[in-house]
């Protein structure tokens, strides 16, 4: 009985030592900034300030050296759930979000669409409703980007968008921080983009002006970026005073750039065009001869799963590549959004330069 009375008692001290741990974390030191983004959903980068943007990044810097450097323990989702809404397959975005969230503390639920079928089996406004009374957070991985915008609309806890046909906001915020982790500074770097006008490119046109990043853009006749998503990107670079370049030529993008980006040419159900794609993109392949007319610092991006007709294995598995570290950066990235929309905590390590 004495041994079961200690036992009881160490248990309880464990308890409450747990109790106060998790209460540091969550409060965390004061830090000097006004942004507070609890409660806010993430549906696009058009909608955040280029200081909002600059605070999730140094967040995920914060965390990366804390967690992954240092080896401290942080449960700051501690008692939260989160949806995961899959209509599309993924490895980066799953693992980042599901690992991500669980290394916080936190439990995320997968769900596919053998599990819950968006505004078919239950109308939107339901499965919001529904969802919101169980969870802390969704993030939706879908093909109309007005599903997510119905979901935010409905939902009374934060909607992040996991990717849809328009946006990929979260794998933008990992290239940044690769970007910044590698030169230092994001400022006056010159991005150049070279495939498919794509959902990756408009949340980079969404974005970079606000860093001060220069943008230069070449895709297929026909294959242009929503024209909708140019216009206000040209309203970015007028009001951030940077360049923004549009061509047909990769060579021409390339011209100067200090990173050269590109994206699969067939995306999630646009299998049936292949073919048609296939010979529109002919000449946008990546090479070292393509880096020779970039900056003499050029390095390479690319959000993966990567097809060797997008850029060859010279290119990719050379040292100017930074996909590897790029994807890794998907985990630290996710974690810093869902701790700013679900917490209070402030980062606690100096600002990095952006």
């Amino acid at each position: 009985m004495l041994f079961n009375l200690r036992n009881l008692l160490n248990a309880a001290t464990l308890r409450k030592s747990s109790k106060q741990l998790v209460q540091h974390f969550r409060s965390g030191q004061p830090t000097q900034t006004n942004v507070n983004l609890k409660g806010r959903d993430l549906l696009t980068l058009q909608s955040y300030t280029a200081e909002e943007i600059k605070y999730l990044l140094w967040t995920a810097s914060d965390l990366k050296q804390r967690i992954k450097d240092k080896g401290e323990y942080l449960p700051l989702l501690q008692g939260k759930s989160l949806a995961m809404i899959f209509e599309k397959r993924s490895t980066r975005t799953r693992l980042s979000t599901e690992t991500g969230f669980a290394l916080l503390g936190g439990h995320p639920c997968f769900l596919t669409t053998q599990d819950i079928h968006l505004g078919i089996n239950e109308s939107l406004t339901d499965t919001a409703r529904v969802l919101s009374s169980m969870t802390n957070a969704v993030l939706a991985r879908v093909y109309k980007q007005s599903d997510l915008d119905l979901l935010a609309k409905e939902a009374s806890i934060p909607i992040v968008n996991g990717l849809s046909d328009s946006y990929h906001p979260i794998q933008i915020l990992a290239d940044y921080l690769t970007l910044q982790e590698h030169y230092g500074y994001l400022k006056g770097l010159t991005i150049s983009w070279i495939g498919d006008g794509n959902n990756v490119l408009n949340s980079i046109l969404m974005s970079a002006a606000k860093f001060g990043m220069h943008l230069r853009v070449a895709t297929p006749k026909g294959f242009e970026p929503d024209p909708n998503v140019v216009k206000v990107a040209e309203e970015y670079s007028k009001e951030y005073s940077t360049k923004l370049f549009f061509t047909t030529d990769p060579l021409e993008a390339a011209s100067g750039a200090n990173v050269l980006v590109t994206d699969t040419w067939i995306s999630m159900g646009q299998e049936e065009e292949k073919a048609k794609r296939l010979k529109a993109f002919q000449g946008y392949q990546i090479t070292m001869q393509t880096g020779k007319h970039a900056a003499s610092d050029w390095t390479f991006l690319h959000c993966l799963p990567r097809k060797p007709e997008e850029v060859n294995d010279e290119v990719f598995y050379s040292p100017r590549s930074l996909a590897f570290q790029e994807a890794e950066n998907r985990k630290w990235t996710i974690m810093a959004v869902m701790v700013s929309l679900l917490t209070d905590y402030s980062p606690q390590l100096q600002k990095p330069t952006f």
